[in-house]
């Protein structure tokens, strides 16, 4: 059974409609990709999945409706969203923003643990985990960003850009990061991203976006060598 189902979602900030109507679907333990250009759609689909925008449609998680729940309720199922410009706490320090990640958990020793587990996948935080995040680099506040998401011990994470603005160097270590999270720790992810070479060698599945509609899907494999995605989006 799929973890995600998405089916005729619509979505608009107050009169601008930005998505048509898109169909697609998430299996339990897989990464997928949505590919396209900027305005495409691909951000706001993230937002309509944590009710963060107005919508119509189904969303299923884990077979259950979910298009009327709250945000909170949402994150709750165990849905984390790393959104664009990463949502850093700049004022605490790298450990307290951590901590506040796993804030609707209520078995702390694992949270505990947790905080450890993530200095594990990102050593570079742990060497940074008294320094206020506001005074991170870049690299070091997107491998914040995920690991805080990760400290909800979520089932589904929404990555929206986590290579934006990062050196090729820092991208290629956080990709390989996050397929080494998905693969030990079975964590689904669904992943927008610019750089669609990147994102279709760390996915399973990909879905093409163009003003606001699906256009194209198949297996990373299958969209890496169409043609039309190659010259558009792959530049060779």
């Amino acid at each position: 059974m799929a973890l995600l189902e998405v089916k005729g979602l619509h979505a608009s900030y107050g009169k601008t409609r930005v998505l048509h109507g898109i169909d697609f679907a998430l299996e339990k333990g897989s990464i997928t990709a949505l590919l396209g250009a900027n305005g495409a759609g691909k951000t706001t689909t993230l937002r309509a999945l944590c009710a963060m925008v107005k919508t119509q449609g189904e969303i299923r998680f884990e077979g259950e409706r979910v298009e009327r729940r709250s945000t909170e309720d949402i994150v709750r199922l165990g849905v984390a969203h790393v959104p664009d410009g990463r949502g850093t706490f700049l004022n605490l320090s790298t450990e307290e923003n951590l901590r506040l990640g796993g804030y609707v958990r209520r078995d702390k020793r694992a949270v505990e643990s947790d905080v450890e587990r993530m200095f594990g996948y990102f050593p570079r935080l742990r060497e940074r985990r008294r320094q206020q995040a506001g005074t991170l680099s870049g690299g070091e506040q997107q491998m914040l960003a995920v690991s805080r998401a990760l400290m909800l011990a979520p089932k589904l994470m929404l990555l929206d850009e986590p290579s934006f603005g990062l050196a090729p160097l820092l991208v290629r270590e956080l990709f390989a990061i996050l397929r080494a999270i998905n693969q030990k720790e079975q964590i689904s992810m669904l992943l927008v991203e610019q750089n669609a070479a990147m994102a279709l060698d760390l996915a399973d599945h990909a879905y093409l976006i163009e003003t606001g509609r699906v256009v194209l899907q198949g297996s990373a494999t299958e969209l890496k060598s169409n043609d039309s995605v190659r010259r558009s989006y792959l530049g060779y």
